[in-house]
This record gives C-alpha cells, structure tokens and sequence, in this order.
C-alpha cells in the first residue's frame, strides 16, 4: 500500500499545474503480464486569438502538413558531392512510445545526412512593441548521440522566398533549441546583429543556462522548449515550464551586442627600457664562501654495517627449477628460452641476500644551486599595456530586440541519430497563448507517461 501512495504522490506533483480530466483519476490494475497503456483524451489544439498568433503547427493532419512545409532540395557548400545534398528523410509520425491516440509529429528519419525542411509564417513577425514567444517540443526517441534538434526563423529579405533552397547559409534572424555532440550539451539562444553602421551581421551567443542538459536530452521523452523574447530587450528561457536562463541582449550575449567605446592602440609600442619586472635578484648578494654548489643531495651512510646473516652467496632470485619449456617455444623465433625468476627460498629468513650495499641518507651539507635573493626590483614600471584610444567601429544600440522582421522558420540539421520528433509548434506574441498551446498538448504527453508509469508499478 506504501508503493501506491509513493506513486500517486509522484503523479501529483509531476500534473499539480494541469486539470485533470474525468478519466485522469483511473487506475488500470492488471493482471497479466502485459499491462495496458493509459488513455488521456486528446484532440488537436486550436487557436482562440489567431491575430495574436504568426504561426501555428501541431503536425496532426499530414494533408495539411505537406501543403505548408517545403523539404529543401538544396546542396550545402564546400562539402564533398556525395554528401551535400539535403536527402535527410521527413515523416509525418505518430511517436514511437507513449503517444496520445490522434497525436501525430514531424519526425526526421534518417542519421548522417544533412535534412532542411520549413513553411511560411501566417504573416511576418516585425520586431517592435510586441514580445516574440517561439515554443516547440522536441522528443529524441533514439537519443542523441551528435547533432541539433533546433528551430531558425528565417529573416525577411526582399528577395522572394524560395524555401526549397533552405540551406545552411541560408539567413537567419534567431536559432533556438537543443543541441549536443559527445559530451558537450547546449541549448543554443543565438540571434544575427546588423552593425548599424556597416551593416554587416555577428551572431550573439546567449550564456549557458542554470539548468543541468544531460538528462533532458537523453531520456527519450517530450520536452517543451520556450524562448519569450521582450521590447525591453529581456529573454527568458524556459525547459518543461521551468526557467533555466534569463537575462537581457545587451549583458549576456558573447561577443557584446555594443563594442568598446575604446580600444588599446595597435601602433602603440612597448618602450624598449620598460621594466616590468617586479622582483629581481639581489645584485649585492654574495655566495657565501661554504656553500657548495655541487654537493649531493644524497650521501652514502658511513656508519652503517651490514646485517647478521646477510647471504653475500645467494641471489635475490633464481630460476624456477620447475618451469618447462613451452612446447611451442621455437628457438629461431623466438630466442634461447630461459626459465622466469622466483623469489629465492634461502633468503626468506634471512635480512638479504646478494651484494650488500650500504644505504643513501640526507646529505646534511647539501643546499642546492645557490641563487641571490629576491628584492623589490627598483626600476619596476607595472605591466605594460597599450594606450587607449577611441574606438573607430564604436557604436551603440540601444535596442537590438529590433531584429530582421522574421517570414519562415525550419530546421536545418545533421544529426548521428535518427527519429527525431518534433512538435506543437507556436510563434506569438502573447504567452498566456503559449501556456494554453502547452496544456493542449504537451502536458497530456506528461500525464500519460507519469500515469503509464503508475500502471506499470502498480500491476
């Protein structure tokens, strides 16, 4: 009765934000060996406030699904031929463990091979008075060994679109999502800078999150990735519903959204008579006439003697008497044989045996090479460094949430596993939108493996 209740109390804190529904309370108590899975009623989410929304995508009608997404047909660049082409196989899928019944995902097949697919947002998503929430699920049911499960925005040009060309260099206004190789894990929040004086592009890194990867990546189940992005410059980041970073554009991003307001001079030159020599040896310092330079740090002990009953006529260790040529052993291979060396029983009562030689002791005349003290080098002048000047390239941006208007999103990855699944896709600009997108979804797949597990350890 103690393992019911233990279980039932997990189950309550893993669902304590979700309603339950009439059939969230039934327990399947089994008794043959195979134990039923756990139905939670599903259907597909539905949008409330569709002018608040820029794109939408539950994967659930593979009629519709083919419309909308365009598999690229590109090759990447400067990779050998026979594997530049964008052949990564996409289905429309049902997951492979613990679905929901009508629950359908947009799975990549294949492993080792570059795969690009995307659609069109409803309309544009321009970066001013309005927050951008982008939340998707990601399900990497045969674990990760290298590669990304991340999702890009694709920038807004004003060349027309052709999604069939996606590709690695293709434009990208933010990358957000999971990624790992070996044993590095990230979650990548990367958004492209435009230098508004060039107008040239820098990728920014955000910071690494709080939270531990490893286990979210590799156990196989949902997870829910959430990235709110602010006019006021303000990210918050969210896995499952938890916040694991935070932070704003300017402060957490590498390299710096703003550079230096100045910069050390490249055609400053250190002095030729700049000492940055902080201590030096002591230039009135004498050796002192009885240190020996080259006396051992070791020294024979000369009162010593050798032990009673030391056997100066027997070896340490002698041949076994009874090892035997192995009959294999050939002697043009492999050499005259000689039988292994054994301990020698005469010597196991005695203090020794063989040579004697008296033993090394500390030599107390012994001090080592002689060097001159350390003083306070008089002439010190600090660590030199080059003068600042203004910096030419400065610039400052107060608002770089003003990012290149988004039109598309897709995923463009190489991964080393297969049957990543991907789902409930959502860019808006309202998260309450995003939260109710979630409970539709994500937090059914949640409750039905907590209560599959409950029917597993129950029967």
């Amino acid at each position: 009765m103690k393992k019911i209740t233990l279980v039932f109390g997990l189950i309550f804190l893993l669902s304590s934000s979700i309603a339950e529904s009439d059939d969230a309370s039934e327990a399947y108590v089994e008794t043959e060996e195979e134990v039923p899975t756990v139905d939670i009623p599903y259907k597909s989410p539905e949008i409330l406030e569709p002018s608040r929304v820029y794109f939408s995508e539950h994967f659930d009608d593979p009629a519709e699904v083919e419309k909308r997404w365009v598999r690229s047909e590109a090759k990447k660049e400067g990779i050998s031929e026979d594997i530049a082409k964008y052949d990564g196989e996409w289905k429309i899928e049902s997951p492979l463990r613990d679905g929901l019944i009508g629950d359908k995902g947009l799975v990549l097949k294949t492993q080792a091979k570059h795969a690009a697919i995307s659609s069109p947002l409803k309309r544009p998503f321009v970066f001013q008075d309005k927050p951008l929430i982008v939340q998707y699920e990601v399900t990497l049911q045969d674990g990760q060994q290298c590669g990304g499960a991340y999702l890009k925005l694709l920038s807004k040009s004003s060349q027309p679109l052709h999604l069939e060309q996606f590709h690695d260099k293709t434009p990208y206004t933010i990358m957000f999502g999971p990624d790992k190789c070996g044993g590095d894990y990230k979650l990548h929040f990367i958004f492209n800078h435009r230098n508004p004086i060039n107008g040239s592009i820098q990728e920014k890194h955000s910071k690494k999150p709080s939270e531990r990867l490893e286990d979210l990546i590799n156990d196989k189940h949902p997870h829910l990735y959430t990235l709110v992005l602010n006019p006021d410059n303000s990210f918050e980041i969210f896995i499952d519903n938890k916040l694991v970073n935070s932070g704003t554009l300017l402060d957490d991003f590498m390299p710096a959204v703003n550079p230096p307001a100045e910069i050390e001079d490249p055609t400053d030159k250190k002095p030729e008579d700049w000492d940055e020599r902080e201590k030096i040896p002591d230039p009135a310092a004498v050796k002192p006439e009885d240190w020996d330079d080259d006396a051992p740090a070791q020294i024979i002990d000369e009162s010593a003697t050798k032990p009673d009953g030391w056997l100066d006529n027997e070896q340490p260790h002698i041949a076994d008497p009874n090892a035997q040529k192995p009959v294999d052993w050939d002697s043009e291979m492999d050499g005259e044989w000689e039988p292994p060396l054994i301990d020698n029983p005469a010597c196991e009562s005695a203090p020794g045996c063989g040579t004697w030689e008296p033993p090394l002791v500390n030599n107390p005349a012994f001090k080592g090479k002689w060097r001159a003290p350390l003083i306070d080098n008089p002439n010190y002048k600090g660590k030199w460094r080059p003068k600042l000047i203004p910096n030419p390239d400065y610039f400052e941006d107060k608002t770089p949430f003003k990012m290149t208007s988004v039109e598309a999103i897709g995923f463009e990855l190489w991964s080393m596993s297969k049957d990543i699944l991907f789902d409930n896709i959502i860019i808006t600009e309202e998260i309450t939108i995003a939260q109710q997108w979630a409970a539709d979804t994500f937090q059914k797949k949640r409750q039905k493996i907590a209560k599959d597990s409950v029917s597993h350890v129950i029967n």
